[in-house]
């Protein structure tokens, strides 16, 4: 299995995140939920899917800017547990999540007399942003298995990133470029099945990794 060598080779790429803020700050719920009908889907993506990478170690139980702020910012604990189980993965794409947060937003606050909002002298406004990975080639290319878990083992976080969640969040690809090189050009589709199956909202960029490099010493030790 370790000898299968692939045509095409698999080209390694990090990336860096670039910033931008959108001018537009939610002070209550009511107005989060205004805003979100608006902005574009990419600060959509910056505040769900990009958040790993700005996370450090395991998710919390708000791992997304929308329940993270619902829950610490305006201490609204319920709406940030409704929030923090949205799987992005979950849904076909970037207007069908945003549909999913409005509403859920929406129907919290239908159950309520006042709209939850942060306290004077207490809480930050959710301050609407969005990104642009820029992708940096690291010359890193390998033909084998063996030379593609030697490269993820020493690459950082960000090549994890941008094959695993820019690869199916931002461009829409059905999944992400590891398991798709391993498929098409090894053709390893148990090891594919199992890389796909990888959840970067569940656990850590750095933990993903292990997983990936656990899976492929797997397949290399059952050669």
């Amino acid at each position: 299995m370790s000898e299968r060598t692939a045509r095409t080779p698999f080209h390694f790429h990090s990336c860096w995140e670039l910033r931008e803020m959108l001018g537009r700050r939610a002070f209550d719920e009511r107005e989060l939920l205004e805003h979100l009908e608006e902005v574009p889907l990419d600060s959509i993506y910056f505040h769900t899917y990009s958040f790993c990478l700005r996370q450090r170690g395991l998710p919390g139980g708000y791992p997304n800017d929308f329940a993270t702020w619902a829950a610490i910012q305006v201490r609204d604990r319920v709406l940030g547990e409704k929030l923090g189980i949205i799987d992005p993965q979950d849904f076909p794409d970037l207007e069908s999540l945003r549909a999913e947060v409005v509403s859920l937003i929406d129907d919290h606050l239908a159950q309520l007399r006042s709209v939850p909002r942060i306290m004077f002298g207490f809480g930050e406004p959710f301050y609407f942003m969005q990104s642009r990975a820029l992708e940096i080639p690291t010359g890193v290319k390998v033909r084998t298995l063996r030379e593609f878990r030697n490269a993820l083992a020493t690459l950082d976080t960000g090549a994890v990133y941008l094959h695993l969640v820019e690869a199916r969040g931002r461009k829409g690809r059905r999944r992400g470029d590891f398991a798709a090189w391993v498929d098409e050009q090894l053709g390893l589709r148990d090891l594919a099945a199992r890389m796909g199956r990888l959840n970067p909202y569940q656990e850590s960029l750095e933990d993903i990794r292990r997983r990936l490099v656990a899976l492929t010493d797997e397949a290399l030790a059952g050669a």
